[in-house]
């Protein structure tokens, strides 16, 4: 039987459910202010968080948009190599990503919100 809210076709460790479940639990304060503006359909799409693609745990994912949202915080400085060979698999799938800083989503979410928003519109 297949397992829930994993992109279909790809084999997913129960370590790496057990830490997305963590992670849900355990979210950033950028992370939940960006969820209770993704969450329930708000922008006509459905998002999923901390969902597992191709062996990542990405922040937020919308499979209608084909689209993954990254939260950003001071340890991607540190992984900046790390964070462009993720982003080159998940391009490679054909997946869109678009990043933010904490910074960002505290200080400016509207802008955020609409940058994600237009993103999903731009879907080709």
């Amino acid at each position: 039987m297949p397992i829930k809210n994993i992109v279909t076709g790809q084999r997913v460790t129960k370590e790496k459910l057990q830490r997305a479940k963590e992670l849900r639990r355990e979210m950033t304060p950028a992370e939940k202010i960006l969820w209770e503006e993704l969450r329930a359909n708000k922008l006509g799409v459905h998002f999923r968080r901390q969902q597992v693609i191709q062996g990542f745990i990405v922040d937020f994912y919308c499979h209608k948009a084909k689209l993954v949202v990254e939260v950003d915080g001071d340890v991607h400085d540190l992984q900046k190599d790390e964070d462009e060979r993720r982003e080159k698999v998940l391009r490679e799938m054909g997946l869109r990503v678009v990043r933010f800083r904490n910074d960002d989503v505290m200080r400016s979410l509207s802008t955020v919100v609409n940058k994600i928003k237009a993103t999903i519109s731009s879907e080709s």
